[in-house]
């Protein structure tokens, strides 16, 4: 699901991928910009209680702070994304 692709003491570089019914881990990032290879129809559970539904499609790029979630593929596709995280 997580492969790292680089990090050093400024950033760390993830590649994540996210099967057609795959739910991840509860996990935090510091800031983070990501970016959709390939997008999906998502489940994002925050850590605190709350959950929001996202079609997220190809080439979306979002930025926010440090957050702690869990993301449930709810489509039919596997998204791919590169994560780009603040260390």
């Amino acid at each position: 699901m997580y492969k790292l692709l680089f990090e050093n003491e400024v950033v760390r570089v993830i590649e994540i991928s996210l099967k057609a019914g795959q739910t991840d881990n509860q996990h935090s990032y510091r800031d983070e910009t990501v970016y959709f290879i390939t997008g999906s129809k998502v489940k994002i559970s925050l850590s605190n209680g709350n959950s929001l539904e996202a079609d997220i499609p190809i080439g979306h790029v979002m930025w926010h702070e440090e957050w702690t979630h869990t993301v449930s593929n709810i489509g039919h596709k596997d998204p791919r994304a590169i994560v780009v995280e603040k260390q």
